[in-house]
């Protein structure tokens, strides 16, 4: 990156740096069962809601004792179970045209980020009924209050319970842009770990591995505060403590709550801390091929790493003494190796791949282009590229399985 703009860039995240005290970030209220919205609602003095899901978990079953406290409450539940792995444009306008026609007066997203995304953005056009999505890309450009939403999170991973962000992929251009606003952040949060627990092995894997892209890319970028980087720290210590036991046996009540946990503490360190080039690289992926942006977390996470070099060895080491990898006398060197090792030995003992396949030759320029105009000049990174040095990512990532 040539020298002005880098100066461009950190000017840019100095400034949000300072402003951060003074903007409007709240936590959503927890709540630790679904059966409580019900009457949560009725509280609230809301009678019709619409419920954001998607089609898998609906077929399963999975939202019928959701579905059943509303009706108990004497409430009106209008669904969309249409959200796609990575939510669309098209998504957002169907579930806005239920909304509206049901009369709906609040919005519930249960499952993962994707459903999330999708109620959030399903929130911003109802307060900017005249302005389309791509108009509402970026940061700061929601700023209205939205309809109360309520996250019911399936997954223990995206945070997007407790962020400001929602990803949305444009269908027609294959490209998914981010919102980041504060009115996004739901209202409530149901940390329920019995919905978690017929997530299919592959997905607790995945997911988990996000919300540890989620807490690294919080605490080595140069944004953190005192509170991010111990909520960071902790995330990092809960998910290697628990994540395989979640994968193994995924009953076990006490690993999926942690889990739970995990993810909502690197949530709220990513929304403010900010995160880095895995997540750019991960959401240009996402919007060219639709992988799934737990999956491309989880495989760039110790590519990019690596790439950073050692600037980022001492920050890595703090982790890597969290997770209980190394301990603080090793050589931030020594520590920072192991701890990215040790996420390769995780991936690997979970069935997540090295590579990604299917990446063509000729889409790299684009996608960089793509990171390059998200991470920068926005996010903290530990060390600044340009779209012409990101392009190495989406090669080391796919090595010898990029397509001509």
């Amino acid at each position: 990156m040539n020298p002005v703009k880098k100066i461009f860039c950190r000017i840019y995240q100095l400034a949000f740096r300072a402003a951060m005290p003074f903007l409007p970030y709240r936590e959503p209220e927890k709540l630790h069962c679904v059966e409580d919205i019900g009457p949560l609602i009725k509280k609230l003095g809301m009678d019709t809601v619409l419920l954001v899901t998607d089609g898998f978990l609906r077929k399963s079953g999975a939202t019928y004792n959701l579905e059943k406290s509303l009706e108990n409450s004497n409430i009106k539940c209008v669904v969309y179970d249409k959200t796609n792995a990575n939510p669309t444009v098209g998504n957002v306008e169907e579930a806005l045209d239920i909304y509206k026609s049901g009369g709906c007066e609040c919005l519930i997203a249960y499952g993962g980020g994707s459903s999330m995304d999708c109620a959030k953005a399903v929130g911003a056009r109802v307060a900017y009924p005249q302005k389309s999505l791509n108009r509402l890309g970026g940061t700061l450009h929601v700023l209205r209050k939205i309809p109360v939403l309520i996250a019911v999170p399936t997954t223990a991973g995206t945070g997007s319970e407790v962020t400001v962000t929602a990803v949305i992929t444009d269908s027609e251009t294959k490209h998914k842009y981010t919102m980041n606003d504060f009115p996004l952040i739901p209202a409530y949060a149901v940390l329920d770990p019995k919905v978690t627990y017929t997530l299919p092995q592959s997905l607790t894997a995945t997911t988990g591995m996000d919300a540890l892209t989620h807490a690294v890319e919080a605490y080595i970028g140069n944004s953190t505060t005192k509170e991010t980087r111990r909520l960071a720290k902790e995330a990092v210590r809960l998910i290697f403590e628990n994540i395989e036991i979640a994968y193994n046996d995924g009953n076990n009540n006490s690993a999926r709550k942690n889990m739970l946990n995990a993810a909502y503490m690197a949530g709220i360190a990513f929304s403010k801390s900010y995160v880095g080039y895995i997540h750019a690289v991960a959401h240009s992926l996402g919007g060219q091929y639709n992988v799934p942006h737990g999956l491309a977390n989880s495989v760039l996470m110790p590519i990019v790493l690596e790439e950073y070099g050692e600037c980022v060895h001492k920050k890595l080491r703090d982790l890597a003494v969290s997770a209980g990898l190394s301990k603080e006398t090793d050589s931030p060197k020594d520590a920072a190796e192991r701890f990215i090792y040790e996420i390769r030995n995780l991936n690997k003992r979970m069935g997540i791949p090295e590579t990604i396949e299917g990446i063509c030759r000729e889409d790299i320029s684009k996608m960089a282009r793509y990171a390059s105009k998200e991470a920068n000049p926005l996010y903290p990174v530990p060390r600044l590229m340009d779209a012409s040095e990101l392009e190495k990512l989406y090669y080391k990532v796919s090595k010898e399985s990029v397509t001509e």
